[in-house]
């Protein structure tokens, strides 16, 4: 079911999504200062086109201060541009049933687009449950 439900994520959103994600990418990239964001970027980037049965957990020894540091200008530097993306995809996939499930996706993936710094992707299988900030549905 991953695969399927990976599979109908590219198609319907996936793609331009991921799209975006590697244009703040580049984006970023063109400062020194912005790398660090630009390189978060590419690592979503990943995320957005490929989601099933991967699971976003809390980095172990990242700091709270830093993290939030990074997420502040992590918002002013895309990720507000890229959570409305996540919002917008949502809304129209949840206009279907076949999308619906896949909308749910893009809402929760919308809260990580906004606060990347201090978590990391997983696969689903490698991950453990106590640690778990968001997952995927369903798949």
């Amino acid at each position: 079911m991953k695969v399927l439900g990976n599979v109908l994520w590219l198609v319907l959103a996936g793609w331009w999504l991921a799209l975006a994600y590697v244009v703040a990418g580049v984006l970023n990239c063109i400062t020194v200062i912005g790398i660090p964001f630009g390189l978060q970027s590419f690592k979503l980037a990943g995320y957005a086109l490929w989601p099933f049965g991967r699971v976003v957990v809390d980095r172990p020894g990242a700091s709270a201060a830093v993290g939030c540091v990074g997420n502040i200008l992590w918002l002013v530097l895309g990720g507000l541009g890229l959570a409305i993306s996540h919002v917008v995809a949502g809304l129209l996939l949840c206009v279907t049933i076949v999308g619906l499930p896949l909308g749910i996706a893009s809402m929760k993936m919308s809260i990580l687009a906004l606060t990347p710094f201090g978590k990391q992707v997983v696969r689903a299988d490698a991950a453990g449950t106590s640690h778990v900030v968001s997952s995927v549905p369903g798949y």
